[in-house]
């Protein structure tokens, strides 16, 4: 398998109140919901970075495309990591999430490994990791 990561889809219980989280809280773009029209097809759409996507789709019309049976994951099953380029960029982006409805897991603070992190879990208890690395800093 080549190493094409091109789309995180993640499961929420309320589409609209995930859409707004994220579209108007996190100000991550989106042109709203698509697929009403077919069952199970809502969905939202964000461009993330050149290539990939974040979607969200409800839990149960996920369930219904994967013939699993609906489920939430655990709060520490997995998280998504958010690379900044300051630790000011880590404290407004974490203070961004609050104001957005966010849960903060864990206050931003100095990592054992030189870096600086925080992390929350957005309104469906997706895990966010928000961090400065001084070795993995991003490109743009």
């Amino acid at each position: 398998m080549k190493p094409r990561l091109t789309m995180i889809t993640l499961g929420v219980d309320d589409l609209e109140r995930a859409l707004a989280f994220y579209r108007d809280g996190l100000g991550l773009p989106s042109e709203g919901i698509a697929g009403k029209e077919f069952e199970n097809g809502a969905v939202a759409f964000f461009d993330l970075q050149a290539g990939l996507k974040l979607a969200l789709w409800p839990h149960r019309s996920l369930a219904h495309d994967t013939g699993l049976p609906q489920s939430r994951p655990g709060s520490a099953s997995a998280s998504l990591g958010h690379n900044v380029a300051s630790r000011a960029e880590v404290d407004a982006v974490m203070e961004q999430a609050s104001r957005a409805g966010a849960s903060i897991v864990k206050p931003a603070g100095d990592t054992f490994w030189g870096g600086y992190a925080g992390y929350f879990q957005d309104p469906d208890g997706h895990l966010w990791e928000v961090v400065w690395n001084p070795e993995l800093l991003p490109q743009d």
